[in-house]
């Protein structure tokens, strides 16, 4: 640690986020999509990013099962490795943000203290939560990948929302119920309140 701490200095680049912002045309915000497994948060993210691509606005979405095929796949599903998880995903998005870019995170991220670390990361307006609010019970109905099945069977331990916690956002930016409203009504719902915070045009 005392290399890192002696001889590692932060570099201050010329370009700055804001003239990075200027040059893409709209503000840089984490959208951080988070909720039980099968709640659609994915699928909403994909959509919702579809949709902000069309108005030009320059995106970039981090996918949880994605990120854990590369960077994060060297962790687990125990407590201490969700939050490493998180916590590198959080890192990552800050560099988004810092690029000029709207970077939409889907992560079930079930622990309120490390999205608190990853909204830290950044400044107070650019992290966006969105609770993709979905009944347990439709998530296992839905159940895309089989998940719940097997962890009800015992053969996925430490699986959220069965045999691991999930804590529900307690002040979310904005919640989406995608077990009462269509893919349509949801994703538009995040593009206006994006639209009403004036993140772009």
């Amino acid at each position: 640690m005392a290399l890192h701490d002696t001889n590692i200095v932060w570099h201050q680049a010329t370009v700055t986020k804001a003239d990075r912002q200027r040059k893409s045309g709209h503000k840089s915000v984490v959208l951080w999509f988070t909720g039980l497994s099968g709640a659609g948060k994915s699928t909403l993210a994909n959509e919702v990013e579809r949709r902000l691509y069309e108005k030009g606005v320059r995106t970039y979405l981090l996918d949880g099962d994605n990120i854990r095929h590369g960077i994060n796949k060297d962790l687990g599903f125990s407590p201490e490795d969700r939050t490493e998880n998180i916590r590198r995903i959080g890192e990552v998005s800050k560099l988004f943000v810092d690029a000029g870019v709207v970077v939409l995170t889907a992560f079930i991220s079930p622990y309120r203290a490390d999205r608190e670390l990853a909204r830290s990361l950044v400044e107070a307006d650019e992290f966006i939560e969105v609770y993709v609010k979905c009944a347990i019970e439709e998530c296992e109905n839905r159940d895309p990948k089989g998940l719940y099945k097997k962890a009800k069977a015992g053969e996925i331990p430490e699986f959220t929302g069965i045999s691991a916690p999930y804590e529900e956002p307690e002040n979310p930016e904005l919640i989406v119920t995608t077990d009462a409203q269509s893919l349509d009504v949801c994703a538009e719902q995040v593009v206006e309140y994006l639209k009403k915070k004036i993140i772009f045009g």
